[in-house]
């Protein structure tokens, strides 16, 4: 063997024994990632106590059994769910911060609000829509309409003489009434108030002679014949109370949902969307969830995000004509 072919041996085997350690000692391209999630989530709500509180923390703690980790509820309200809703979307989108959105918050509100804080299309990564509660229109047991009929014939009558309320101006009841007396062409003031308690406090007592306000807030009081609702807002029944019409039974196109939806920051992984919605489904449709939203009429959803998104579009585009129709701004 030559003198080369010797020392190019030699330089070989050095070269193949000294490998492993200079592999050992370079850093890996790719750093393993802990499996999602890795610590707790936290769950903004833009609103206090109530029933968005109520179907957040239901879920969220359904959820947090599939993910392995606490769900905790931060509650951030004010400007009609504009704040939380602000801070979710200014959020890191790293999978550990996302929100409850209302059709308030997602929907009317860019419609009413001179200047948004967040665009609802760009700022959010829809997760799915939760569930929708239909609304009802209540009248006093001092109002002599006893049918939706009855009523309308009652308003076109007296242009302006009646009033309705709500729990505050710009909320989805607000935007209910509003959307009655553009599609029967009646003219009825809005008195707004601070909250259902209110709302219903002035039904009972005869101080407004009607009303728009959630079905489970009012429903009770039906049933003990100290009010009594002429009709539902969804186009079909309420599953709680069958009994009662519908709005657009009587008012071809009328319909109008309280609706609650997850949403992530929009640059949320698409991974960690598609868990986030499965295990959200996987709540809703659980004995101890799915029979808690049955008590208070509320009917689980669970859509896609791409079918969310494609929802959440549709109402805000409605919303906002509604809106424009009734000079509804708030400054």
């Amino acid at each position: 063997m030559s003198r080369l072919s010797r020392r190019g041996l030699s330089l070989a085997l050095m070269s193949l024994l000294a490998a492993p350690a200079g592999l050992a000692l370079a850093p890996s391209p790719v750093q393993a990632q802990p499996a999602y999630p890795a610590q707790p989530i936290r769950l903004i709500v833009p609103f206090a106590a109530g029933t968005s509180d109520t179907l957040a923390r239901l879920v969220g703690q359904e959820m947090s059994k599939a993910l392995g980790q606490p769900i905790v509820v931060e509650n951030r309200p004010g400007a009609g769910g504009n704040i939380g809703s602000e801070a979710c979307a200014r959020a890191t989108p790293d999978g550990y911060t996302f929100c409850l959105g209302t059709i308030s918050s997602h929907a009317i509100n860019p419609g009413i609000y001179p200047k948004m804080p967040y665009d609802v299309q760009k700022d959010f990564a829809p997760v799915t829509q939760l569930a929708s509660q239909p609304n009802a229109l209540a009248v006093s047991n001092d109002n002599p309409a006893r049918t939706l009929p009855e009523l309308i014939a009652q308003l076109k009558a007296k242009p302006g003489a009646a009033s309705y309320a709500t729990s505050g101006v710009g909320t989805s009841i607000h935007l209910a009434g509003s959307l009655f007396a553009q599609l029967t062409g009646t003219q009825i003031e809005h008195i707004p108030y601070r909250g259902s308690g209110q709302v219903t406090t002035a039904l009972l007592t005869g101080e407004v002679p009607m009303a728009f306000d959630n079905l489970s807030s009012v429903l009770p009081f039906a049933r003990e014949g100290k009010l009594r609702i002429l009709g539902v807002t969804s186009t079909e029944p309420a599953a709680v109370a069958p009994e009662i019409p519908t709005v657009a039974s009587v008012v071809p196109g009328f319909e109008s949902l309280s609706w609650h939806g997850f949403f992530a920051p929009a640059a949320t992984p698409p991974a960690i969307v598609a868990r986030l919605h499965k295990e959200a489904v996987a709540a809703l449709h659980s004995p101890a969830v799915s029979g808690r939203l049955k008590d208070l009429g509320i009917t689980p959803v669970g859509s896609t995000p791409e079918a969310f998104r494609s929802f959440v579009a549709a109402e805000t585009a409605r919303w906002a004509e509604v809106a424009r129709k009734a000079n509804i701004r708030i400054e």
